[in-house]
């Protein structure tokens, strides 16, 4: 007896005992060198390539057109994917600087708002016209500055929207999160990498991917910089597109458009594919989905131990930082300040800001009036009318056409891991590599440009609203689709009930960045150039477009101001409106 239960125990420690292979650590495997290889050849890349970025440089010498060699097409294609990145990285960090200002300081909020409402407005070429010349003047003789001012031209492109969808999501965010913050008296760094960062980070990934996409509009424009009576090229397939282009080349054409599509289809499989799939681990549901996106490469990366290592490695440095942000103090805001105290704060503030804007304000006006004169308003707000005509048409039709297919790529994930590729390669494909077949067409067709730019401003603002649509269908909650089909609510009541409640904060964010990006498109699209044809349209693009080109500063200046009334005023009456109401009733 005693024997049998001796033999039991045995039994049972040698279950519970890890054998010797359990606790050796594995060795390297053929998907360690695999990730470790990719890793070295990346950082060889840009090691090699860093040398060409402070190349010599001087304004009145400098080319103004790259060559249209085909052999040069894969060192363009690298050269236009590092700025593509390194803006893509800038407008990460100012996402989250600038949404958490205007999410957690009230004072701030009412200032920060109208100023990103005003910065979406301006178009990116209004940008290169004043930050040309300094980033030149910054880096004297060398080439430096034109990469700087060409990365912040697609910094221009990418910051705004990303910005919005951080910020929503920051100031829609659950209750119990801030009560959980304050229980676990975590610090305002631990709350922001914690809570914040966790929570948005399914629209800040979705909007970001749209963003890189949206960034491709304007890659000739910030690569072949044509302002102040200036023409400068940078090495790159923006540049070269806008050279063939130029040449009339329709064959070079092609082999750019070719190579576009190899870059989209690369950055979506190598980069924006895997953090979609990663994301969806932020995801806050009571039940799991069906089936989740996946990824080959996140695959790859997660049974490889690199990612482990590295992990390890940079642990020192987050502790490091928790130690030195915690003088900042806890993640915890007053419930409650004093009534005196808050409006004596609240009245310096806008005194402050009143004396700034009056000064500024007085300073333009006096500018404008010693060189066009006041007289200019008016022909640029009749303008901006015939293109404002253009934007809200093109919102009225993208609605009613992308909101359905939106929502059933995003409640279907079987259709979205097959779709969202397709969907990426159309809303990241620069639609100006097309104009020069669309002039063809609407030459040959006798359409004006009048009409046919609301076709080239489509095709590249619509997909804001595709890709924010797609972003709050597959948000839904699955317990929530579960019930809706248990309880056999469908059609329109469906629709009206569950769907478009649950997709309305985030349409909002795409209608918003679509109008912004309609104004901003409007820029290139007004205004088309191919070899021997040239077409214009009646618009406020159109006329910066002319200012920018020929170095009209007041006139760049007249355009500016009012492109800004018009989107402010549409937003204040329209969108802030809409956002109000997603944040009241419709916040999940």
């Amino acid at each position: 007896m005693a024997g049998g239960v001796a033999r039991r125990w045995k039994v049972a420690a040698e279950d519970r005992v890890p054998t010797r292979g359990v606790l050796r650590r594995p060795g390297l495997r053929a998907v360690d060198i695999l990730v470790g290889l990719a890793l070295v050849g990346l950082i060889y890349g840009l090691l090699r390539i860093a040398p060409s970025l402070n190349a010599p440089f001087l304004p009145k010498t400098a080319p103004s057109r790259v060559s249209t060699d085909p052999a040069n097409l894969p060192y363009y294609a690298v050269r236009s994917l590092l700025r593509m990145f390194v803006a893509l990285i800038a407008s990460v960090l100012f996402t989250f600087v600038y949404s958490s200002a205007a999410a957690r300081l009230p004072r701030a909020e009412k200032v920060l708002l109208p100023i990103l409402d005003i910065l979406q407005s301006v178009p990116v070429l209004a940008f290169l016209s004043v930050t040309v010349t300094a980033f030149i003047a910054l880096f004297p003789g060398s080439e430096l500055g034109l990469e700087c001012a060409s990365i912040f031209a697609i910094f221009t492109a990418m910051a705004w929207n990303m910005t919005f969808a951080f910020y929503y999501s920051l100031v829609s965010q659950p209750r119990d999160l801030d009560e959980a913050a304050r229980i676990m008296r975590l610090t305002k760094w631990q709350r922001f990498w914690k809570i914040d960062v966790p929570s948005g980070m399914i629209p800040l990934v979705w909007n970001g991917m749209m963003s890189f996409g949206g960034a491709w509009f304007f890659l000739a424009a910030s690569e072949s910089i044509s302002v102040l009576n200036h023409q400068y090229a940078l090495p790159g397939i923006g540049s070269y597109a806008a050279a063939a282009t130029a040449e009339g080349n329709l064959g070079e054409i092609c082999l750019a458009i070719g190579v576009m599509i190899v870059m989209v289809i690369g950055v979506n499989f190598l980069f924006w594919r895997p953090m979609t799939a990663w994301a969806e681990r932020f995801r806050v549901e009571d039940s799991e989905a069906a089936e989740k996106p996946r990824s080959l490469v996140l695959d790859i990366l997660r049974r490889s131990s690199v990612p482990e290592v590295l992990g390890r490695l940079l642990r020192p440095v987050g502790r490091l930082l928790d130690n030195l942000t915690r003088p900042f103090g806890l993640a915890e805001h007053p419930l409650e300040r004093p009534a005196v105290r808050r409006r004596s704060g609240d009245a310096v503030f806008a005194l402050v800001i009143t004396a700034v804007i009056l000064y500024g304000g007085w300073e333009a006006f006096s500018y404008i009036q010693s060189t066009s004169g006041f007289g200019e308003f008016l022909h640029a707000f009749e303008l901006g009318a015939a293109t404002f005509g253009r934007v809200v048409l093109l919102l009225v039709v993208a609605t009613l056409v992308w909101v359905p297919i939106g929502v059933w790529i995003g409640m279907n994930p079987k259709i979205t891991r097959y779709a969202q590729p397709v969907v990426q390669v159309l809303a990241s494909f620069p639609a100006n590599f097309l104009f020069p077949f669309a002039i063809a067409v609407f030459v040959a067709l006798g359409i004006p440009l009048d009409w046919g730019s609301i076709l080239l401003m489509a095709l590249g603002a619509q997909w804001y609203i595709l890709f924010n649509v797609i972003a709050g269908a597959s948000a839904i909650p699955s317990d929530l689709r579960e019930a809706m089909d248990s309880l056999g609510v469908g059609g329109w009541l469906r629709w009206r009930d569950f769907i478009l409640p649950a997709i309305f904060p985030y349409y909002v964010t795409g209608g918003i960045t679509a109008a912004g990006g309609a104004w901003n498109a409007s820029i290139v699209a007004e205004v088309v150039d191919y070899g021997n044809h040239h077409l214009t349209a009646y618009g406020l693009g159109a006329y910066i477009a002319k200012a920018t080109e020929t170095g009209d500063h007041a006139e760049i200046l007249i355009g500016v101001i009012v492109m800004i009334i018009y989107v402010v005023a549409l937003n204040r009456l329209l969108w802030r409106r809409l956002y109000r109401i997603a944040q009241t009733r419709y916040a999940m």
